[in-house]
Protein backbone atom coordinates (compact mmCIF):
# COMPACT_ATOMS: atom_id res chain seq x y z
CA UNK A 1 0.00 0.00 0.00
CA UNK A 2 1.35 3.42 -0.95
CA UNK A 3 -1.61 5.83 -0.79
CA UNK A 4 -4.06 6.56 2.02
CA UNK A 5 -7.06 8.69 2.91
CA UNK A 6 -8.66 9.54 6.25
CA UNK A 7 -12.36 10.33 6.73
CA UNK A 8 -13.36 12.00 9.98
CA UNK A 9 -16.77 12.31 11.60
CA UNK A 10 -17.69 14.08 14.81
CA UNK A 11 -15.91 16.33 17.25
CA UNK A 12 -12.66 18.31 17.28
CA UNK A 13 -11.00 15.57 19.33
CA UNK A 14 -11.59 13.17 16.45
CA UNK A 15 -10.29 15.80 14.04
CA UNK A 16 -7.10 16.19 16.07
CA UNK A 17 -6.58 12.43 16.20
CA UNK A 18 -7.10 12.13 12.43
CA UNK A 19 -4.49 14.84 11.88
CA UNK A 20 -2.05 13.01 14.16
CA UNK A 21 -2.70 9.78 12.25
CA UNK A 22 -2.21 11.56 8.91
CA UNK A 23 1.06 13.08 10.12
CA UNK A 24 2.35 9.69 11.29
CA UNK A 25 1.44 7.91 8.02
CA UNK A 26 3.09 10.63 5.94
CA UNK A 27 6.27 10.25 7.99
CA UNK A 28 6.23 6.53 7.23
CA UNK A 29 6.21 7.27 3.50
CA UNK A 30 2.53 6.90 2.61
CA UNK A 31 1.00 9.42 0.22
CA UNK A 32 -2.19 11.26 1.23
CA UNK A 33 -4.90 11.42 -1.45
CA UNK A 34 -8.49 12.75 -1.37
CA UNK A 35 -11.13 10.28 -0.21
CA UNK A 36 -12.94 10.21 -3.53
CA UNK A 37 -9.79 9.23 -5.46
CA UNK A 38 -9.79 5.73 -4.00
CA UNK A 39 -6.68 5.21 -1.86
CA UNK A 40 -5.03 1.86 -1.17
CA UNK A 41 -5.70 2.39 2.55
CA UNK A 42 -8.68 4.26 4.01
CA UNK A 43 -9.15 4.95 7.71
CA UNK A 44 -12.69 5.90 8.78
CA UNK A 45 -12.59 7.75 12.11
CA UNK A 46 -16.19 7.30 13.26
CA UNK A 47 -18.61 9.07 15.60
CA UNK A 48 -21.52 7.55 17.55
CA UNK A 49 -23.12 10.49 19.35
CA UNK A 50 -26.40 9.93 17.44
CA UNK A 51 -28.03 7.32 15.19
CA UNK A 52 -27.33 9.64 12.26
CA UNK A 53 -23.62 9.64 13.08
CA UNK A 54 -23.70 5.83 13.07
CA UNK A 55 -25.45 5.84 9.69
CA UNK A 56 -22.99 8.36 8.22
CA UNK A 57 -20.05 6.24 9.40
CA UNK A 58 -21.41 3.14 7.63
CA UNK A 59 -22.27 5.24 4.58
CA UNK A 60 -18.68 6.50 4.23
CA UNK A 61 -17.34 2.95 4.46
CA UNK A 62 -19.56 1.98 1.50
CA UNK A 63 -18.63 5.13 -0.41
CA UNK A 64 -14.91 4.40 0.00
CA UNK A 65 -15.45 0.81 -1.14
CA UNK A 66 -17.31 1.99 -4.25
CA UNK A 67 -14.47 4.37 -5.13
CA UNK A 68 -11.93 1.57 -4.82
CA UNK A 69 -13.33 -1.95 -4.34
CA UNK A 70 -9.85 -3.18 -3.46
CA UNK A 71 -9.28 -0.58 -0.71
CA UNK A 72 -7.95 -1.73 2.66
CA UNK A 73 -10.48 -0.19 5.07
CA UNK A 74 -9.95 0.32 8.81
CA UNK A 75 -12.86 1.52 10.96
CA UNK A 76 -11.83 3.28 14.16
CA UNK A 77 -13.21 5.92 16.52
CA UNK A 78 -16.19 5.99 18.86
CA UNK A 79 -18.67 3.89 16.82
CA UNK A 80 -16.07 1.15 16.32
CA UNK A 81 -15.31 1.34 20.05
CA UNK A 82 -18.85 0.88 21.39
CA UNK A 83 -20.37 -1.32 18.67
CA UNK A 84 -17.74 -3.34 16.80
CA UNK A 85 -20.45 -5.84 15.79
CA UNK A 86 -21.91 -3.21 13.44
CA UNK A 87 -18.72 -3.31 11.37
CA UNK A 88 -18.16 -7.04 11.65
CA UNK A 89 -21.30 -7.34 9.52
CA UNK A 90 -19.70 -5.20 6.80
CA UNK A 91 -17.54 -7.18 4.40
CA UNK A 92 -15.95 -3.93 3.21
CA UNK A 93 -14.08 -3.46 6.53
CA UNK A 94 -10.80 -5.32 7.07
CA UNK A 95 -10.03 -4.19 10.64
CA UNK A 96 -11.75 -2.59 13.65
CA UNK A 97 -9.56 -0.46 15.89
CA UNK A 98 -10.74 1.09 19.17
CA UNK A 99 -9.99 4.56 20.50
CA UNK A 100 -7.27 3.20 22.77
CA UNK A 101 -5.50 1.55 19.83
CA UNK A 102 -6.11 4.26 17.20
CA UNK A 103 -2.69 5.84 17.62
CA UNK A 104 -1.00 2.46 16.91
CA UNK A 105 -2.47 2.04 13.42
CA UNK A 106 0.70 3.15 11.52
CA UNK A 107 2.82 0.65 13.45
CA UNK A 108 0.28 -2.18 13.13
CA UNK A 109 -0.18 -1.87 9.37
CA UNK A 110 2.60 -4.29 8.32
CA UNK A 111 0.97 -7.06 10.37
CA UNK A 112 -2.51 -6.10 9.21
CA UNK A 113 -1.46 -6.31 5.57
CA UNK A 114 -0.24 -9.86 6.09
CA UNK A 115 -3.71 -10.82 7.32
CA UNK A 116 -2.44 -12.81 10.29
CA UNK A 117 -3.63 -10.29 12.86
CA UNK A 118 -6.91 -10.35 14.87
CA UNK A 119 -9.55 -8.36 12.99
CA UNK A 120 -10.89 -6.65 16.13
CA UNK A 121 -8.43 -4.47 18.03
CA UNK A 122 -10.76 -2.97 20.65
CA UNK A 123 -10.00 -3.01 24.39
CA UNK A 124 -12.07 -1.62 27.28
CA UNK A 125 -11.37 2.12 27.10
CA UNK A 126 -12.77 2.55 30.61
CA UNK A 127 -9.66 0.83 31.95
CA UNK A 128 -7.44 3.64 30.64
CA UNK A 129 -6.04 5.69 33.54
CA UNK A 130 -3.54 8.02 31.91
CA UNK A 131 -3.59 10.44 29.00
CA UNK A 132 -1.57 9.03 26.09
CA UNK A 133 0.02 11.83 24.13
CA UNK A 134 -0.01 11.53 20.36
CA UNK A 135 2.82 13.52 18.77
CA UNK A 136 1.81 15.80 15.92
CA UNK A 137 4.21 17.95 13.95
CA UNK A 138 1.91 20.01 11.77
CA UNK A 139 -1.66 20.37 10.49
CA UNK A 140 -2.08 19.73 6.81
CA UNK A 141 -4.17 22.28 4.89
CA UNK A 142 -5.12 24.10 8.12
CA UNK A 143 -4.40 27.65 9.22
CA UNK A 144 -5.62 26.90 12.74
CA UNK A 145 -4.21 24.01 14.75
CA UNK A 146 -6.01 21.79 17.29
CA UNK A 147 -4.36 20.46 20.44
CA UNK A 148 -6.01 17.68 22.43
CA UNK A 149 -5.22 18.24 26.10
CA UNK A 150 -7.95 16.12 27.73
CA UNK A 151 -9.85 12.93 26.94
CA UNK A 152 -12.75 11.02 28.49
CA UNK A 153 -15.58 12.08 30.78
CA UNK A 154 -16.62 11.23 34.35
CA UNK A 155 -20.09 12.76 34.06
CA UNK A 156 -23.14 10.51 33.81
CA UNK A 157 -25.61 12.38 31.62
CA UNK A 158 -28.49 9.98 31.07
CA UNK A 159 -28.50 10.33 27.25
CA UNK A 160 -24.75 10.25 26.55
CA UNK A 161 -22.73 7.32 25.20
CA UNK A 162 -19.43 9.24 25.18
CA UNK A 163 -18.04 7.89 28.52
CA UNK A 164 -18.40 4.38 27.06
CA UNK A 165 -16.56 5.46 23.91
CA UNK A 166 -13.86 7.59 25.55
CA UNK A 167 -13.41 6.30 29.09
CA UNK A 168 -12.51 8.25 32.21
CA UNK A 169 -11.28 11.84 32.25
CA UNK A 170 -7.53 12.04 31.60
CA UNK A 171 -5.29 15.08 31.12
CA UNK A 172 -2.05 15.94 29.34
CA UNK A 173 0.42 17.33 31.94
CA UNK A 174 0.69 21.13 31.85
CA UNK A 175 4.36 21.22 30.83
CA UNK A 176 3.57 19.08 27.80
CA UNK A 177 0.63 21.35 26.90
CA UNK A 178 2.90 24.38 27.01
CA UNK A 179 5.68 22.65 25.08
CA UNK A 180 3.20 21.69 22.34
CA UNK A 181 1.85 25.23 22.16
CA UNK A 182 5.34 26.69 21.94
CA UNK A 183 6.14 24.23 19.15
CA UNK A 184 3.00 25.16 17.21
CA UNK A 185 3.86 28.85 17.54
CA UNK A 186 7.37 28.20 16.20
CA UNK A 187 5.78 26.49 13.19
CA UNK A 188 3.84 29.68 12.48
CA UNK A 189 0.37 28.89 13.82
CA UNK A 190 -1.39 32.05 14.97
CA UNK A 191 -4.35 30.20 16.52
CA UNK A 192 -4.68 26.92 18.40
CA UNK A 193 -7.97 25.37 19.52
CA UNK A 194 -7.69 23.52 22.85
CA UNK A 195 -9.85 20.42 22.63
CA UNK A 196 -11.10 17.72 24.97
CA UNK A 197 -14.13 15.58 25.64
CA UNK A 198 -14.74 17.40 28.95
CA UNK A 199 -12.29 20.29 28.63
CA UNK A 200 -13.28 21.99 31.88
CA UNK A 201 -12.32 18.83 33.81
CA UNK A 202 -8.73 19.29 32.67
CA UNK A 203 -6.18 18.64 35.40
CA UNK A 204 -8.52 17.22 38.04
CA UNK A 205 -7.03 13.74 37.52
CA UNK A 206 -3.42 14.89 37.82
CA UNK A 207 -1.43 14.48 41.04
CA UNK A 208 -1.39 17.09 42.39
CA UNK A 209 -4.45 18.44 40.59
CA UNK A 210 -3.94 21.32 38.18
CA UNK A 211 -7.18 23.23 37.49
CA UNK A 212 -7.93 24.37 33.95
CA UNK A 213 -7.82 28.05 34.88
CA UNK A 214 -4.29 27.58 36.22
CA UNK A 215 -3.24 26.17 32.85
CA UNK A 216 -4.81 29.12 31.02
CA UNK A 217 -3.00 31.57 33.30
CA UNK A 218 0.30 29.87 32.43
CA UNK A 219 -0.23 29.95 28.67
CA UNK A 220 -1.31 33.61 28.87
CA UNK A 221 2.15 34.54 30.18
CA UNK A 222 4.33 32.27 28.05
CA UNK A 223 5.41 32.10 24.41
CA UNK A 224 2.25 30.61 23.00
CA UNK A 225 0.15 31.54 19.92
CA UNK A 226 -1.62 34.89 20.13
CA UNK A 227 -5.07 33.34 19.64
CA UNK A 228 -6.20 30.46 21.87
CA UNK A 229 -9.71 29.17 21.30
CA UNK A 230 -11.56 26.89 23.71
CA UNK A 231 -13.75 24.07 22.45
CA UNK A 232 -16.93 23.10 24.30
CA UNK A 233 -17.12 24.00 28.01
CA UNK A 234 -19.70 22.59 30.44
CA UNK A 235 -21.77 25.18 32.37
CA UNK A 236 -20.71 23.95 35.82
CA UNK A 237 -17.02 24.33 34.92
CA UNK A 238 -17.15 28.14 34.94
CA UNK A 239 -15.64 28.80 38.37
CA UNK A 240 -15.31 32.33 39.72
CA UNK A 241 -11.56 32.17 39.01
CA UNK A 242 -12.16 31.12 35.41
CA UNK A 243 -14.80 33.81 34.85
CA UNK A 244 -12.44 36.43 36.25
CA UNK A 245 -9.59 35.24 34.04
CA UNK A 246 -11.71 35.26 30.86
CA UNK A 247 -12.63 38.92 31.39
CA UNK A 248 -8.97 40.02 31.36
CA UNK A 249 -7.31 37.55 28.95
CA UNK A 250 -5.74 38.92 25.77
CA UNK A 251 -5.19 35.48 24.19
CA UNK A 252 -8.40 33.55 24.80
CA UNK A 253 -10.74 34.26 21.89
CA UNK A 254 -14.11 35.79 22.91
CA UNK A 255 -15.97 32.70 21.76
CA UNK A 256 -17.45 30.00 23.99
CA UNK A 257 -19.50 26.93 23.16
CA UNK A 258 -21.66 25.70 26.05
CA UNK A 259 -23.90 22.60 26.01
CA UNK A 260 -27.10 23.77 27.73
CA UNK A 261 -29.33 20.96 26.32
CA UNK A 262 -32.64 22.19 27.79
CA UNK A 263 -34.21 25.13 29.55
CA UNK A 264 -36.69 23.12 31.60
CA UNK A 265 -35.65 22.09 35.12
CA UNK A 266 -37.57 18.80 35.07
CA UNK A 267 -35.95 17.75 31.79
CA UNK A 268 -32.51 18.85 33.00
CA UNK A 269 -32.97 16.67 36.06
CA UNK A 270 -33.96 13.66 33.89
CA UNK A 271 -30.88 14.31 31.79
CA UNK A 272 -28.80 14.20 34.98
CA UNK A 273 -27.34 17.62 34.23
CA UNK A 274 -25.77 19.31 37.27
CA UNK A 275 -27.38 22.77 36.93
CA UNK A 276 -30.75 24.40 36.60
CA UNK A 277 -32.26 27.00 34.30
CA UNK A 278 -31.69 29.95 36.65
CA UNK A 279 -27.98 29.10 36.89
CA UNK A 280 -27.69 29.04 33.10
CA UNK A 281 -29.47 32.37 32.76
CA UNK A 282 -27.13 34.05 35.23
CA UNK A 283 -24.05 32.45 33.65
CA UNK A 284 -24.85 33.37 30.05
CA UNK A 285 -25.98 36.91 30.81
CA UNK A 286 -22.96 37.47 33.06
CA UNK A 287 -20.54 36.25 30.38
CA UNK A 288 -22.12 38.49 27.75
CA UNK A 289 -22.02 41.54 29.99
CA UNK A 290 -18.40 41.10 31.05
CA UNK A 291 -16.61 39.93 27.89
CA UNK A 292 -16.78 42.44 25.01
CA UNK A 293 -17.87 41.10 21.61
CA UNK A 294 -18.36 37.58 23.02
CA UNK A 295 -19.91 34.89 20.84
CA UNK A 296 -21.72 32.12 22.74
CA UNK A 297 -22.88 28.99 20.97
CA UNK A 298 -24.97 26.28 22.60
CA UNK A 299 -25.97 22.64 22.18
CA UNK A 300 -29.68 21.84 22.54
CA UNK A 301 -31.48 18.47 22.53
CA UNK A 302 -35.00 18.40 21.07
CA UNK A 303 -37.51 15.72 22.05
CA UNK A 304 -35.90 14.22 25.13
CA UNK A 305 -38.13 11.50 26.64
CA UNK A 306 -41.00 13.01 28.57
CA UNK A 307 -40.60 16.49 27.04
CA UNK A 308 -44.10 17.91 26.64
CA UNK A 309 -45.13 20.62 24.17
CA UNK A 310 -45.27 23.02 27.11
CA UNK A 311 -41.74 22.12 28.21
CA UNK A 312 -40.38 22.46 24.68
CA UNK A 313 -42.03 25.89 24.32
CA UNK A 314 -40.63 26.81 27.72
CA UNK A 315 -37.12 26.00 26.43
CA UNK A 316 -37.69 27.68 23.05
CA UNK A 317 -38.88 30.98 24.53
CA UNK A 318 -36.08 30.99 27.08
CA UNK A 319 -33.39 30.38 24.43
CA UNK A 320 -34.93 33.12 22.31
CA UNK A 321 -34.38 35.53 25.21
CA UNK A 322 -30.74 34.56 25.83
CA UNK A 323 -27.62 36.29 24.42
CA UNK A 324 -26.70 33.31 22.22
CA UNK A 325 -25.00 33.61 18.83
CA UNK A 326 -25.83 30.22 17.30
CA UNK A 327 -27.22 26.78 18.17
CA UNK A 328 -26.20 23.19 17.49
CA UNK A 329 -29.47 21.26 17.62
CA UNK A 330 -29.63 17.50 18.20
CA UNK A 331 -32.86 15.50 17.88
CA UNK A 332 -32.87 13.06 20.79
CA UNK A 333 -31.24 9.78 19.79
CA UNK A 334 -31.51 6.63 21.93
CA UNK A 335 -28.07 5.23 22.69
CA UNK A 336 -27.89 1.65 23.88
CA UNK A 337 -25.97 1.50 27.15
CA UNK A 338 -27.32 4.80 28.50
CA UNK A 339 -30.10 5.19 31.12
CA UNK A 340 -32.26 7.19 28.68
CA UNK A 341 -32.31 4.20 26.33
CA UNK A 342 -34.74 2.55 28.75
CA UNK A 343 -37.01 5.56 29.29
CA UNK A 344 -40.51 4.60 28.18
CA UNK A 345 -42.05 8.09 27.79
CA UNK A 346 -40.59 8.64 24.33
CA UNK A 347 -41.62 11.55 22.13
CA UNK A 348 -43.06 10.78 18.68
CA UNK A 349 -40.33 10.92 15.98
CA UNK A 350 -42.30 13.33 13.81
CA UNK A 351 -42.71 15.67 16.76
CA UNK A 352 -38.98 15.45 17.51
CA UNK A 353 -38.17 16.43 13.93
CA UNK A 354 -40.57 19.41 14.04
CA UNK A 355 -39.10 20.64 17.32
CA UNK A 356 -35.54 20.27 16.03
CA UNK A 357 -36.40 22.19 12.87
CA UNK A 358 -38.04 25.00 14.86
CA UNK A 359 -34.96 25.22 17.10
CA UNK A 360 -32.63 25.28 14.08
CA UNK A 361 -34.60 28.17 12.58
CA UNK A 362 -34.26 30.01 15.88
CA UNK A 363 -30.52 29.31 15.83
CA UNK A 364 -30.22 30.74 12.32
CA UNK A 365 -32.14 33.85 13.35
CA UNK A 366 -29.73 34.36 16.25
CA UNK A 367 -26.68 33.76 14.05
CA UNK A 368 -27.77 36.40 11.53
CA UNK A 369 -28.60 38.89 14.27
CA UNK A 370 -25.14 38.34 15.78
CA UNK A 371 -23.40 38.91 12.44
CA UNK A 372 -25.36 42.10 11.75
CA UNK A 373 -24.39 43.43 15.18
CA UNK A 374 -20.84 43.94 13.93
CA UNK A 375 -21.60 45.75 10.68
CA UNK A 376 -19.43 48.89 10.34
CA UNK A 377 -17.22 47.75 13.22
CA UNK A 378 -13.65 46.48 13.16
CA UNK A 379 -12.77 42.85 13.87
CA UNK A 380 -9.48 41.00 14.31
CA UNK A 381 -9.51 38.46 11.46
CA UNK A 382 -7.10 35.58 10.85
CA UNK A 383 -6.88 35.03 7.08
CA UNK A 384 -7.11 31.35 6.13
CA UNK A 385 -5.12 29.52 3.46
CA UNK A 386 -8.00 29.21 1.02
CA UNK A 387 -10.41 31.35 -0.96
CA UNK A 388 -14.16 31.09 -1.37
CA UNK A 389 -14.81 29.20 -4.61
CA UNK A 390 -17.80 31.29 -5.70
CA UNK A 391 -16.13 34.71 -5.41
CA UNK A 392 -12.39 34.03 -5.26
CA UNK A 393 -12.14 36.17 -2.13
CA UNK A 394 -9.82 35.34 0.73
CA UNK A 395 -11.60 33.89 3.75
CA UNK A 396 -10.91 34.57 7.40
CA UNK A 397 -12.25 34.03 10.90
CA UNK A 398 -12.69 36.70 13.53
CA UNK A 399 -11.71 36.16 17.14
CA UNK A 400 -15.40 35.96 18.00
CA UNK A 401 -16.04 33.22 15.41
CA UNK A 402 -17.52 35.17 12.50
CA UNK A 403 -16.56 34.04 8.96
CA UNK A 404 -15.30 37.04 6.96
CA UNK A 405 -14.72 37.49 3.21
CA UNK A 406 -12.13 40.11 2.27
CA UNK A 407 -12.68 42.88 -0.26
CA UNK A 408 -10.11 45.18 -1.85
CA UNK A 409 -7.23 45.57 -4.24
CA UNK A 410 -3.88 43.85 -3.83
CA UNK A 411 -5.20 40.64 -2.30
CA UNK A 412 -4.01 38.47 -5.18
CA UNK A 413 -0.84 37.14 -3.53
CA UNK A 414 -0.65 34.88 -0.53
CA UNK A 415 1.18 37.11 1.95
CA UNK A 416 -2.22 37.79 3.52
CA UNK A 417 -2.51 34.17 4.65
CA UNK A 418 -2.05 33.11 8.26
CA UNK A 419 -1.85 36.71 9.46
CA UNK A 420 -4.24 38.57 11.73
CA UNK A 421 -5.60 41.80 10.25
CA UNK A 422 -7.94 44.51 11.45
CA UNK A 423 -10.95 44.36 9.13
CA UNK A 424 -13.81 46.83 8.82
CA UNK A 425 -17.09 44.95 8.29
CA UNK A 426 -18.92 46.57 5.38
CA UNK A 427 -21.69 44.08 4.54
CA UNK A 428 -23.14 40.74 5.58
CA UNK A 429 -23.74 37.76 3.31
CA UNK A 430 -26.02 35.48 5.32
CA UNK A 431 -23.04 33.17 5.80
CA UNK A 432 -20.93 35.77 7.56
CA UNK A 433 -19.55 39.26 6.97
CA UNK A 434 -17.67 40.95 4.18
CA UNK A 435 -15.04 43.58 4.92
CA UNK A 436 -11.85 45.36 3.95
CA UNK A 437 -8.49 45.30 5.67
CA UNK A 438 -7.64 48.58 7.39
CA UNK A 439 -4.42 47.55 9.15
CA UNK A 440 -2.31 44.59 10.22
Amino acid sequence: MTTFSVATLGCKVNQFESEALTDSLLRKGYQLVPLEEGADLSVINTCTVTHRADFQSRQIVRRVHRANPGAFIIATGCYAQVDPQAFLKMEEVQYLVGNGEKRKIPDLLPWMEKGDFPKVQVTDIREERFFVEVPIHTFHHHTRAFLKIQDGCDACCSYCIVPHARGRSRSLPPERVLENLRGLKMKGFQEVVLTGIHLGAYGLDLVPSFPFVKLLERLEKEETPQRIRLSSMEPADFSEDLLSFLTRSTKICPHLHIPIQSGDDEILQKMNRDYRRSFLTDLLEGLQQNIPMLSIGADVIAGFPGETDEQFNHTYEWIDSLPLSYLHVFPFSRRKGTPAYHFTDRVDERKIRRRAEAMRELGMKKRHAFYRRFLHQTLKVLVEDRKEKATGRWKGLSRNYIPVLLDGQGLEDDHWMNQEWTVLATDWTGQGLRGRIVER
